[in-house]
């Protein structure tokens, strides 16, 4: 029995499957505390039998460096009844003979998304703005985890929108998360019309971030995800204004394909993912 678990910041998903990603069955809950949230994944998972392994995609900032004391943990984090919270701990205190692999949402999501590529970075926009992926193959890491979504972006003209995130206000997560959308318009991302002008700011400050990332970690493809980027052609605005800062400069860009693309697994990314963790 293969499990994995999808830690989202407003939906937890909970599958049993195969190591290759395919889902058997799955159940999708709302995210509450830490305890609360990995209480019901436990007692839906107990009901099918005891798992052999156990993959999660966790959202962040959460310890996955296991050479660190703290491994398992969730770090700083504003959200209610998680930080501090050992997700290891409590798997491994119901589970104790099953494997559990630990990663973040995002490079669970990239190892889903990866296509046979080897260079892969996946952005997912919704509570909060994360990034992670695969370069070279290997799962992209330091000391702890990408903080991606709270690097500082230059500011679209006009734009005097104050951001919402509580540590670094105006950073990418609190210019261009669904929050920051909710605040700044006044309705969530999902009822904006597609020529509302939010759309021009959302594509202005992601094509920023894709942008970096090509100076940087040199991705062959981004892919976007999260519940902000199923906007009608939200990908291609994006990319064309990638494609126009870039002035034919990274070869990335010169092949004759998309760059910037809507994840092939929509929601299930994460999922399979997850399942994916189990793999060795």
């Amino acid at each position: 029995m293969i499990a994995g678990i999808e830690m989202g910041g407003t939906k937890t998903v909970v599958a049993v499957g195969e190591a290759d990603g395919t889902v058997h069955e799955e159940f999708r809950y709302p995210t509450t505390d830490g305890p609360g949230t990995y209480a019901r994944a436990i007692e839906w998972l107990r009901e099918r039998g005891t798992p052999e392994a156990v993959g999660v995609a966790a959202f962040g900032p959460v310890s996955v460096n296991k050479n660190r004391a703290d491994y398992g943990r969730m770090l700083a984090t504003p959200k209610p009844g998680w930080a501090g919270f050992s997700i290891v701990g409590a798997l491994e205190g119901a589970f104790p003979s099953a494997r559990i692999a630990l990663e973040t949402d995002v490079n669970a999501a990239a190892l889903a998304e990866r296509d046979g590529l080897d260079n892969v970075i996946y952005i997912t926009i919704g509570t909060g703005i994360g990034g992670g992926g695969l370069i070279d193959g290997r799962m992209l890491r330091g000391a702890v985890h990408s903080e991606f979504g709270h690097w500082l972006p230059r500011r679209a003209p006009g734009d005097d929108f104050a951001g919402v995130c509580p540590f670094h206000g105006d950073c990418l997560e609190g210019l261009a998360s669904g929050p920051a959308i909710a605040r700044r318009w006044g309705m969530e991302a999902k009822d904006l019309a597609p020529d509302h002008k939010a759309w021009e700011f959302e594509s202005f400050y992601l094509a920023q971030a894709v942008m970096t990332l090509l100076a940087t970690v040199c991705p062959e493809r981004v892919v976007i995800g999260g519940g902000v980027s199923q906007a009608e052609d939200f990908h291609k605005l994006v990319e064309e204004k990638v494609r126009d800062w870039a002035e034919g400069y990274f070869p990335a860009l010169e092949e004759n394909r998309p760059f910037v693309v809507a994840p092939q697994h929509e929601q299930q990314a994460g999922i399979k993912g997850a399942l994916m963790l189990c793999q060795g």
